[in-house]
């Protein structure tokens, strides 16, 4: 008989908020726990059958969650006014040691070919004391040359990352050199600083992929050196620390996150989707983010450089001078984060997003991601 998808859902949310991730401990835990065997109704799915679910209804997963949400708002929990937008990175279910750089697989090619051509030489040869004991030429050429497939695979896929990263750098590198046009045509005077350096469509030797989660990405770890990770968003409410928007993302800064997430934020249901502020650190900062929130009609409080930890006392009880007219929108919003009102409101951050992403991985123990590939991932996280 099947099984009831309220009965399996509510074992992968029971499951993910006491930190028992793997679908066999889960199927485990309807034997050993008396919660786990009560959401059962003292059945005992088997872990294939809460994997498959799993992977099947992945999509379904983001209206559960928005549904939790509704909730809070009918029962006025939040006014959902401010949300706070933060990122963690997440070790992907991928070693850095199956990364495979650009230049590495060139030189790898090279020498696998050249092993072929040797074998083939080899098999030829009617010599056969030449040959090792045990030794079955065509059973290794067949391996050798079923890692050059893979090799070549692997060389596409950066190819056309690369490909896509100098569409994108091409954009802003013809939008730097338009706006410095502008500017020695208005002044009359060529611009100071070096001119921006035109992108180029090769690959770099040091870009790579990952042969066991080829959408994973190399991002650096806070105790030194590179790992396997994806980079775990949320925007955060500051009432009730309620997770408004999960999302995923495979860049490893945080400044091209915020219009995906604003579109995010805009898709929820209404009285969910139009927070007056957002508050983000200074990862996110950058004009075109500032434009993108003020288009939505949401003010950015967002930092602009690192503060000093322990400003002068006298700084908390003054307000800066009054802005001066016809002042852009960052020159607003450096003056609102320098205002009482917006050092408390931006002191909310910190409280309110951090802790969230302190319980995910101290607390839920949710340190690494068991899904491979982009789309997998995000349910994961959405789940969590």
């Amino acid at each position: 008989d099947p099984y009831h998808p309220p009965r399996l859902m509510s074992l992968l949310i029971s499951g993910s908020a006491t930190g028992v991730f793997s679908s066999r401990r889960i199927e485990l835990a309807t034997y050993d726990s008396v919660a786990f065997r009560y959401l059962a109704c003292n059945r005992h799915p088997d872990h294939d059958t809460l994997a498959t679910f799993r992977r099947r209804f992945g999509d379904e997963f983001q209206a559960l969650f928005v549904q939790v949400l509704q909730i809070a708002q009918a029962n006025r929990l939040s006014q959902f006014g401010t949300v706070s937008l933060d990122g963690t990175k997440i070790h992907a279910n991928a070693s850095r040691h199956s990364a495979l750089s650009y230049g590495h697989a060139d030189q790898l090619e090279a020498q696998l070919k050249q092993e072929v051509q040797d074998l083939l030489a080899l098999a030829e040869s009617t010599d056969q004391s030449e040959r090792p004991e045990g030794l079955s030429v065509p059973a290794e050429i067949a391996r050798r040359e079923d890692q050059l497939t893979a090799i070549a695979a692997a060389k596409a896929q950066i190819e056309a990352r690369a490909k896509a990263r100098y569409e994108r750098e091409k954009a802003e590198f013809d939008a730097k050199l338009k706006a410095r046009e502008e500017k020695a045509a208005k002044t009359g005077k060529k611009p100071r600083g070096k001119p921006p350096t035109p992108p180029s469509a090769t690959p770099r030797e040091e870009d790579q992929v990952n042969l066991t989660d080829d959408e994973s990405r190399s991002m650096k770890v806070a105790a030194g050196g590179f790992d396997q990770r994806y980079n775990a968003q949320a925007v955060v409410d500051t009432e009730t620390m309620l997770v408004v928007v999960p999302e995923v993302s495979q860049a490893a800064t945080d400044k091209q996150q915020v219009e995906p997430m604003l579109n995010k934020l805009a898709a929820l249901p209404e009285g969910l989707n139009a927070p007056a502020t957002l508050l983000a650190d200074t990862g996110y900062y950058s004009e075109a983010n500032v434009a993108a929130c003020n288009q939505a009609k949401i003010e950015p409080l967002i930092a602009v450089k690192r503060e000093g930890h322990h400003p002068p006392w006298q700084e908390r009880f003054t307000e800066p001078e009054p802005l001066a007219e016809g002042a852009s929108e960052v020159a607003r919003m450096k003056h609102a984060l320098k205002t009482r009102a917006g050092k408390q409101a931006y002191a909310l951050r910190k409280q309110t997003v951090e802790p969230v992403f302190g319980i995910i991985k101290s607390v839920m123990r949710f340190r690494q991601f068991m899904l491979r590939g982009l789309e997998n991932v995000r349910n994961e996280w959405t789940l969590v």
